[in-house]
């Protein structure tokens, strides 16, 4: 058996008479019930609205002699606004326990009227292992040579419904005649756009520049999850800085999916819309592993200052429990811009491998950083203006302008303003809380605040040759 029926068989055994299972495969669910019923030779029978009135179908349901009755409702949550059938549901579940009739509600989420709270009991039915994705890919492909291609096929139907990966592997085998992981990703990526806050990121692989130490620790770290399971960081700094950049970079650098958990997007009108959203994105990423989920600017998802009614509480609740209990090999990188917003139990020890702080980067990653973007743009023989406190995004606007406007670097640099000059105070603050509480990203040991050597800016004086 597996987890699904061993864990309802067992609950049945103890007599609880309502089973709520959320799945989004009804179909595979009652195939693996109708295998158990034949193990133990108990009686089933299922019911959905194309086999008439709700109310008939619980009303009606009793034991045949005396071999326990399984009574499977399919999408049953959709008829739980009556009254009627709340009703008739409470009772026969109550008198379940006596005549030995079960009530297994099938649903895509959990949506249980107060009246039958504690009559259910919730189960999970699992999205398939690894196993069971190598099974499916063997009827649709046949027989599976076992070498590197054929794991990465089954790692990038990780995640998929058991429907989702037939069609992949289908749709592998019809274009390319043998199964790739290429257009099993993509298909993938397109499957999470549409129904879930997670975002399978496939963009350009983003440049970097400094960030020595911090790219050292992720990998030296991911080069050892085999032994002890790799938690993640945490990137605290200035804006621009790259912290987006870097944690879509180490998906690549160590041959990860990279997922992007979009908890904006999880926001939903109704009550417990929003919670439900979150553990299904979860539950996917647990099933995606081994992989690296970037969850950027944490500190604006989780801090509404108590103006939606508990909501965000209730996320960050999920989401501290979840990076404590996850038994799944994913790589978590939260970056965040201000991290007096963070609750202090966010960032405390085991919550991650370890909280960096992302300064603005020195001369000779600034040196980096516009190497890259000069060979980027096609910049040849560049003047480069002053750069002093200038972040990496700020290089790159740089270069951008330059061969937008056709002028040279120091012509552009006139119509780039730093973060350091327009939140000055707000970067001092940061320098500040993290001194002697972050690693350093550049360096190896506790980051230290540097005095910085900033030019001063006259903010009246206007910049000559200003491209308007």
């Amino acid at each position: 058996m597996n987890s699904l029926t061993q864990t309802l068989c067992n609950y049945i055994a103890a007599c609880f008479s309502g089973l709520w299972i959320e799945t989004f495969e009804s179909d595979e669910a009652i195939k693996e019930i109708e295998t158990m019923c034949r193990n133990e030779n108990w009686n089933m029978t299922t019911w959905d609205i194309s086999m008439g009135d709700p109310l008939s179908a619980v009303s009606s349901a009793t034991r045949q002699g005396d071999t326990p009755m399984l009574v499977v409702l399919r999408n049953f949550h959709r008829f739980l606004g009556s009254i009627e059938i709340i009703q008739a549901l409470e009772r026969q579940i109550q008198n379940g326990k006596v005549s030995r009739t079960f009530f297994i509600v099938l649903a895509p989420i959990v949506q249980i009227p107060a009246e039958l709270e504690k009559l259910f009991i919730v189960l999970e039915h699992p999205l398939p292992d690894k196993e069971q994705l190598r099974q499916i890919a063997t009827e649709i492909a046949g027989e599976l040579p076992d070498e590197p291609n054929t794991r990465r096929v089954i790692e990038a139907a990780a995640g998929m419904t058991r429907l989702e990966a037939e069609g992949a592997f289908s749709l592998s085998m019809i274009e390319h005649d043998m199964l790739l992981p290429e257009p099993i990703w993509q298909l993938k990526a397109n499957m999470l756009r549409q129904s879930s806050a997670l975002r399978l990121y496939r963009g350009e692989i983003p440049c970097l520049g400094g960030l020595d130490n911090l790219t050292k620790f992720c990998n030296r770290a991911l080069s050892n999850s085999g032994k002890e399971q790799a938690k993640g960081v945490m990137l605290l700094g200035v804006s621009g800085s790259g912290k987006s950049a870097f944690a879509k970079r180490l998906g690549y650098s160590v041959h990860r999916p990279t997922l992007v958990l979009d908890i904006g997007a999880l926001m939903g009108s109704l009550v417990g819309q929003t919670e439900a959203a979150l553990r299904k994105a979860l539950k996917q990423i647990d099933a995606m592993s081994p992989c690296v989920v970037m969850i950027d600017e944490i500190e604006k998802a989780i801090s509404t200052g108590g103006n939606d009614g508990g909501v965000s509480a209730r996320i960050l609740g999920s989401l501290l429990q979840w990076l404590n209990d996850r038994e799944s090999d994913s790589f978590v990188v939260c970056t965040a811009n201000d991290i007096s917003k963070l609750p202090p139990e966010f960032t405390r020890a085991e919550r991650f491998d370890g909280i960096f702080f992302v300064d603005l980067p020195d001369k000779a990653a600034r040196d980096q950083i516009w190497a890259i973007y000069e060979h980027q743009y096609g910049i040849e023989k560049p003047k480069r203006p002053v750069d002093d406190d200038w972040t990496g995004a700020e290089i790159k606007a740089c270069c951008r302008l330059s061969k937008l406007l056709d002028v040279s670097l120091t012509e552009a640099a006139q119509n780039v303003v730093p973060v350091a000059n327009t939140a000055s105070e707000s970067i001092h603050a940061l320098r500040t809380w993290a001194s002697g509480r972050s690693l350093d990203a550049a360096r190896p040991g506790m980051y230290q605040h540097r005095q910085s050597t900033r030019r001063n800016i006259r903010r009246n004086d206007p910049p000559s040759g200003a491209v308007a």
